[in-house]
């Protein structure tokens, strides 16, 4: 049991890092998305920039799994795709 417990700290410390990586690329893909976008009105729009804003507000205080989340969702909203590290 303890050892179950020990590679699942390791496991969430080490993908950690890779979410915070993750956020900033994907607020990049919508802000470069966003003046291309066709077929969302201004309140999608409002929407998708404060979900952004959402999404890097916690990704600054250390929440890159929420934000990713949100992140994600406003992509969706835009209709492209997200960031898929390799």
């Amino acid at each position: 049991m303890k050892r179950i417990l020990v590679a699942a700290a390791v496991l969430v410390a080490m993908t950690s890092p890779a979410f915070a990586k993750h956020c900033p690329k994907d607020a990049a893909i919508i802000d470069k998305s966003l003046p291309m976008a066709k077929g969302l009105d201004k309140m999608q729009m409002t929407k998708v920039k404060e979900m952004r804003d959402r999404g890097m507000a916690l990704h600054k205080s250390g929440k890159h799994g929420e934000s990713i989340k949100v992140l994600h969702e406003a992509i969706k909203i835009l209709g492209v795709e997200p960031y898929k590290p390799m």
